[in-house]
């Protein structure tokens, strides 16, 4: 269960010399894999793998693999699947930050466009064809 704000944990951190000691007593506040938070966005919106991949034009194996851990998603797809879980902008930057890639920033068009297409609550399909129409990149559709 997570108690401790970032900050504190950082003061934390700098104020112990050893590493193994913060480790220890923070064990509780640590992140859980991506893949694992995945799965449980998954559970919580009673979906399943082939409806990820179905919404998203592809392979269920490919999903399978995101969802098992054994490959990471690229910071599109995870944006893709952000949009079939129906997350709001606020849950798509947490997930993106999650998985440790960049926010989305208003001031690069193709983020500009992804950010539209949340707040216009567009599906997978939708903001893709939104991109195209747009000029701009689609999320890779095809593994």
């Amino acid at each position: 269960m997570k108690e401790k704000s970032t900050g504190e944990l950082f003061n934390e951190l700098k104020a112990d010399p050893k590493v193994e000691n913060f480790i220890s007593k923070n064990k509780g506040e640590f992140s859980k894999p991506i893949h694992e938070y995945l799965s449980e966005l998954l559970r919580e919106r009673n979906l399943t793998r082939h409806d990820v991949a179905f919404a998203m034009f592809l392979d269920d194996s490919y999903i399978h693999h995101i969802f098992s851990g054994a490959k990471n998603a690229s910071r599109e797809r995870l944006i893709g699947i952000a949009r079939v879980f129906n997350l709001n902008l606020e849950q798509t930057q947490y997930l993106l930050r999650y998985g440790g890639y960049a926010i989305l920033y208003p001031r690069k068009s193709w983020d500009a466009v992804i950010i539209s297409a949340i707040e216009h609550n567009m599906t997978f399909a939708e903001m893709n064809d939104y991109l195209k129409n747009l000029g701009e990149t689609q999320i890779v559709v095809v593994d």
